[in-house]
């Protein structure tokens, strides 16, 4: 078999299908790779980065990290994708959150390399599978607060160890 023939038709989705089904990875891994399928390799990338650091200015006490996040989860004209990742990881602690973010955006970088080699190549690539039945949210928003009480979750000392 040539390495041309593991390029055509080739899934982009695949790494994401082994992380959800790797029990080897945390619970909250197996979530967000699994939210990930299907989504457009740019929008799912450039949208956990963007999550990834409004939590990360949060956590670090930037200015306007809090609004950043209010607002990313807020948004009633974006699809559910964000709010679906940031909530799948909420109240579990934010360095594990922060660390599964990290992970994800990786396997997400990583994903958009192969996908622009396989632009490059002119080679096929299966369809994706667009998860969402609708481009925007159809229910209860968020509200937009910067000034949102942080619990425990984001607080390391109180956290238990694992």
């Amino acid at each position: 078999m040539t390495a041309a023939s593991f390029r055509e038709r080739f899934d982009l989705d695949i790494t994401l299908r082994d992380a959800a089904l790797d029990a080897d990875n945390r619970p909250t891994r197996r979530m967000i790779a699994n939210a990930a399928i299907g989504i457009d390799v740019e929008d799912a990338y450039y949208s956990v980065r963007e999550l990834r650091e409004a939590v990360s200015w949060v956590h670090e006490g930037v200015p306007g990290g809090k609004l950043k996040l209010a607002a990313i989860l807020a948004n009633d004209g974006a699809d559910d994708f964000q709010r679906c990742i940031y909530f799948c990881l909420a109240g579990r602690g934010v360095v594990a959150m922060l660390d599964d973010l990290e992970w994800l955006e990786d396997l997400l970088e990583r994903r958009g390399r192969v996908a622009g080699e396989q632009k490059r190549m002119k080679t096929t690539l299966m369809p994706l599978m667009k998860p969402y039945v609708a481009d925007t949210p159809d229910g209860p928003m968020v509200k937009l607060d910067g000034e949102f009480e942080q619990g425990p979750s984001w607080w390391t000392e109180t956290m238990p160890s694992p």
